[in-house]
């Protein structure tokens, strides 16, 4: 498994490219504002696009699936308390051709993601455990967690989610939706957020 990170838009939304070396297929977790952008480094890269994952609907983590479905009629998966966001959130519709729930496992030649509902940022936020990496789009930041006063927000939802996040076994690699990235290990010991999740 090989990842590839892209910065898009003015919130600076990490859109993760995760690949299988063989086959070259790509899986988009996030695709922000900008398809073509992502289009073009895909084929820049010689990746296959194989089927888009969301880790929530707000318009930031959303904006790039039309423009990346257009040449390609791939699969788009979301939590499906996500699909019916506020517009105010998403700005445009939430499209998706599937939906995912907690246990879910997504698999794409060598690589599986394993969903993890992890509710508090929106309804329907999923964290996607690949390997030894975890892709936490807005529940889990280096040393914070996602905002929870949005509509379908929830800050004890949020750290009911902390909390599994931190009892997740091994020292995963975190990957967020903003921001730098972490190691799960880092957040268990600093993250005053998780720490309060867990009453340390």
């Amino acid at each position: 498994m090989k990842i590839s990170v892209m910065m898009l838009g003015a919130l600076q939304t990490n859109c993760y490219l995760v690949y299988d070396e063989t086959t070259r297929n790509c899986a988009v977790i996030d695709p922000g504002c900008d398809g073509d952008l992502i289009a073009k480094r895909l084929k820049e890269e010689n990746l296959n696009l194989a089927m888009i994952l969301l880790t929530h609907g707000h318009y930031d983590h959303i904006g790039g699936i039309e423009a990346l479905r257009a040449n390609a009629q791939i699969p788009v998966y979301i939590h499906e308390k996500d699909c019916q966001l506020p517009l105010s959130m998403t700005h445009i519709p939430v499209f998706c051709t599937d939906t995912y729930a907690d246990g879910d496992k997504i698999t794409m030649d060598s690589i599986t993601f394993q969903v993890l509902h992890t509710p508090g940022h929106s309804a329907g936020s999923v964290c996607l455990w690949a390997g030894d990496v975890l892709f936490t789009g807005d529940t889990l930041f280096r040393g914070s967690c996602g905002r929870t006063d949005f509509p379908t927000g929830s800050y004890a939802q949020m750290l009911q989610s902390l909390a599994r996040l931190y009892r997740l076994p091994g020292n995963l690699k975190v990957l967020p939706g903003h921001g730098e990235l972490s190691m799960l290990e880092c957040e268990r010991e600093k993250n005053p957020y998780m720490l309060e999740a867990v009453g340390a």
